[in-house]
């Protein structure tokens, strides 16, 4: 995320293109898997273990069914071939290939498969965009055309949107987060960053499903597994402009928690006065930023 605050903000962006691929862990080939890998690795033995694993077949309902393409999600290496495979069809032909062709300025930020492109004229955005359909064919991969789009981002946004009639600059999505276009406090243009909606309610409804599950569980170890899950959420989220989302995270896991202790308490219902001592005991963590925005400035530089 600093990454992407630097190109857009520190650099001569204006378009950003979105994009998503379709069944992205389903769809790799194990035939261009081993190659990539076999270009960097020598040891047969080793490319004889994951051309095993990738052939292991996948067991549903009792019954196991061959593996023909595609690495499993949670397998033990999945995240690491897919990111050799991304290597060697993304990443080295945007830099070798693609960006010596280009007129303007263009940067690519990839984590895992989730990937923006940005860049400094339309026309080189709409020219890699058709490109990048027939890079991908080649490898067996597809783009998904409801999640892909381009967007007009970066500096000048904000006033051709209000030429356009619309009141602001579209937003793009990425690991998680909405950003866009806004200023600060001086009037210079800045990346504005919130927690996206459907991942905000994915994660409370996460959250309910855990109160549920160690409800009869005492209080304090209640509050030690609560803890550990908004810690984790605190850790991925808490960055700068994601503080109000945090905030109606720790209220909803508050709110919740109380109607749980109510639902079990043989005295009745607990007030929240009573609720208020218990939590002075045993405190639920409260949000946290772990990247303010200096900092996010700051690793962007490095």
């Amino acid at each position: 995320m600093a990454t992407l605050n630097e190109v857009i903000a520190g650099g001569k962006v204006s378009w950003v293109l979105e994009a998503d691929l379709k069944n992205f862990f389903g769809s790799l080939s194990h035939e261009w898997v081993l190659r990539f890998v076999e270009h960097r690795v020598g040891d047969p033995r080793m490319i004889s273990l994951i051309r095993r694993w990738l052939k292991a077949g996948i067991l549903e309902d009792g019954e196991v069914y061959p593996n023909e393409e595609g690495t499993p999600q949670g397998g033990s290496i999945s995240v690491m071939l897919s990111n050799v495979y991304l290597h060697y069809v993304l990443d080295l032909w945007f830099e070798h290939v693609v960006k010596p062709r280009l007129r303007g300025e263009a940067h690519m930020i990839r984590y895992i498969d989730d990937f923006v492109m940005c860049f400094q004229y339309r026309e080189d955005a709409l020219r890699v965009q058709d490109a990048l359909c027939k890079r991908l064919g080649k490898f067996g991969l597809t783009l998904e055309p409801t999640k892909t789009k381009l967007v007009e981002f970066g500096w000048f946004a904000q006033r051709h949107a209000v030429k356009h009639g619309r009141k602001r600059p579209e937003t793009i999505y990425f690991l998680g987060f909405t950003l866009y276009c806004t200023r600060n406090l001086k009037g210079n243009f800045r990346i504005g960053m919130r927690t996206e909606k459907s991942r905000l309610r994915r994660s409370l409804m996460s959250l309910q499903d855990l109160l549920r599950r160690i409800r009869h569980l005492s209080v304090r170890e209640q509050v030690n597994i609560l803890n550990s899950a908004l810690r984790g959420h605190y850790a991925y989220y808490g960055i700068a402009g994601t503080f109000r989302s945090l905030q109606k995270v720790h209220r909803a896991v508050e709110r919740y928690w109380h109607k749980m202790l109510c639902s079990r308490s043989w005295a009745g219902r607990i007030t929240w006065d009573m609720f208020h001592q218990i939590k002075q005991r045993q405190p639920i963590l409260r949000p946290k930023l772990y990247l303010p925005y200096r900092e996010l400035q700051a690793l962007a530089v490095l």
